[in-house]
């Protein structure tokens, strides 16, 4: 009787925990035409395309890692050189009718 009633218990509990999975592209997981700077720029080159960064800070670790955020990106740098950058998550607002 006690494996009976842990069986039901078991596939009851199975049947609560069934999840969807959500899965984006990757194309299509943030915008493709917002310009970043590459993989190499000088932090002056930078600076020049895309003016003063709204927050600096770094140097963090050995080799110095700076971050500077844009309004719709980040930038990354191992000491003057962009490693990474990375445009910020811009939730998109949908109207119902």
């Amino acid at each position: 009787m006690t494996k009976t009633v842990l069986a039901l218990a078991l596939a009851f509990a199975a049947q609560l925990s069934v999840a969807d999975t959500v899965r984006i592209p990757v194309g299509q997981q943030g915008e493709a035409s917002l310009p970043t700077p590459n993989t190499g720029t000088t932090k002056a080159k930078v600076k020049s395309e895309y003016g003063e960064p709204q927050q600096q800070s770094g140097p963090v670790g050995d080799p110095a890692i700076y971050r500077w955020d844009y309004s719709d990106f980040v930038v990354y740098f191992e000491n003057d050189r962009v490693i990474h950058s990375v445009t910020k998550f811009q939730a998109k607002v949908t109207q119902e009718n």
